[in-house]
């Protein structure tokens, strides 16, 4: 597949990227990269090799899910910039 600049112009207008009519071959020309790139990558054989998450095997740490009230609204509304009657208080955005 190859990317040309008519196309490279509509994907920067769908990006919202304002992209200047002399810039356009440029802009193609890494499209075109990109795709020669995946292109190669589409000819690794993945067969049996197993999805990860990080290049190092590792496991999540785990811990024990434990179920509590809370009971801490004191100690969270002390970092409020204004609270009031138990709440943090917010200016009105709906009139």
């Amino acid at each position: 597949m190859s990317i040309d600049e008519s196309t490279a112009a509509k994907v920067a207008k769908l990006a919202r990227i304002k992209v200047e009519e002399k810039d356009l071959p440029a802009l193609a020309q890494e499209f075109n990269a990109v795709l020669g790139f995946i292109e190669q990558l589409n000819e690794v054989d993945v067969e049996g090799v197993e999805p990860m998450v990080s290049v190092t095997p590792m496991r999540l740490k785990r811990r024990e899910d434990v179920i509590s009230d809370g009971d801490q609204q004191e100690e969270i509304l002390k970092n409020a910039p204004d609270a009031r009657e138990g709440f943090f208080a917010v200016p009105k955005v709906v009139e």
